[in-house]
């Protein structure tokens, strides 16, 4: 008997997030661990008339890939790849490793250069599809979590199974504040940043694209940037966990960068091209169902009272001019001391919105 969780979870994802009908070409990209939902979401799609096609990937896959893959073999572009994402409506992707440190001791050039070769695929997948992106709860992500497989199971469905109507509401607010907003300041104990967001365009995560989600995302002016700022939750990237990440920026540019811990991949990411020492992306969490990181993004850029900046490639719809192969998220949470203003108002404080 299948979990009843699982199968909210799988409306969610079918009828709410990529609201599939009748005729769509639908690409249910799945890791075996997640059969259960994968083939509730299969049943579904079935049932609403869509045409499927289910890809499943295998443990430890990645890691042979870029172990063993030359140069030439890692700067191939996969022509069939590229041309199943030109003919999908529907992009599903359920995430269940079973290893999340599977590419840690992968040279991050290796994993860089492949991101670009794969740069248009997933420029077609984020622009031209309507795709959703769920992680099911595995032993590797409660470990990683700090939970037991129950407690992370309880923690995911809790995050997702919430009255998105309602959150979709509380977003507006904020969304209609950032758009008519031009200097945003945030500031703690250990960060004071600036920048500009105006003539941009901010966009809700309101559960269609990601699952869980719950933030209100936009991009910079690129060359606005200045000050300093402190993340103070784990920044993960391609199975890599980088602490205590500090960045100073100026005229748009990171200028100095550290960490306290895995410092030698942030630097490597940062020369990745000329765009991934830039901001692509400013959002805030807003899903206040979630309450603590676990090393996991989907999850953690939500964290309600929390913001995240990315480095890199900007959202076309956020009207983002940045440019690269690598979009990487971090985190930093502003729920005890932490201060954001919208051109000199104050408007949310201690992880709270005042709006």
């Amino acid at each position: 008997m299948v979990d009843e969780r699982i199968s909210r979870i799988a409306e969610i994802l079918v009828d709410y997030s990529t609201q599939i009908k009748k005729g769509d070409r639908v690409q249910l990209v799945t890791d075996y661990e997640a059969k259960d939902l994968a083939l509730e979401v299969y049943k579904l799609s079935l049932q609403r008339g869509a045409y499927v096609r289910v890809k499943t990937d295998l443990p430890g896959r990645a890691y042979i890939f870029y172990k063993y893959a030359s140069e030439d073999q890692i700067k191939h572009f996969p022509e069939v790849e590229y041309f199943e994402i030109k003919n999908t409506d529907v992009y599903i992707a359920i995430r269940a490793p079973d290893n999340v440190k599977e590419l840690s001791n992968i040279d991050p050039k290796k994993i860089a250069d492949r991101y670009k070769v794969l740069k248009p695929i997933l420029d077609w997948r984020v622009e031209k599809t309507r795709w959703v992106i769920f992680y099911y709860p595995t032993n590797a992500l409660a470990q990683e979590a700090g939970m037991s497989l129950q407690e992370f199971e309880d923690f995911v469905f809790s995050a997702c199974l919430v009255d998105w109507k309602k959150m979709v509401e509380d977003m507006r607010r904020i969304k209609e504040a950032i758009d008519n907003t031009d200097k945003v300041v945030i500031e703690s104990s250990d960060t004071h940043l600036e920048f500009s967001v105006k003539g941009r365009r901010s966009v809700m995560g309101d559960g269609t694209k990601n699952m869980p989600d719950g933030e209100v995302f936009t991009s910079v002016v690129e060359d606005s940037v200045n000050g300093e700022i402190y993340f103070d939750i784990p920044a993960v990237y391609m199975g890599n966990v980088v602490e205590g990440i500090y960045l100073k920026f100026k005229d748009g540019l990171v200028v100095e960068a550290k960490a306290r811990e895995n410092e030698e991949f942030l630097l490597k990411m940062l020369e990745t091209d000329r765009g991934s020492k830039r901001i692509g992306e400013f959002g805030i969490g807003l899903n206040y169902n979630i309450t603590r990181p676990v090393k996991n993004i989907l999850f953690d850029e939500k964290i309600g009272g929390t913001i995240h900046l990315a480095l890199g490639r900007g959202y076309e719809e956020t009207l983002s001019k940045n440019e690269s192969a690598i979009h990487w998220d971090m985190i930093k949470d502003l729920r005890k001391d932490g201060k954001i203003y919208f051109d000199g108002k104050l408007v949310m404080e201690k992880g709270r919105w005042l709006i």
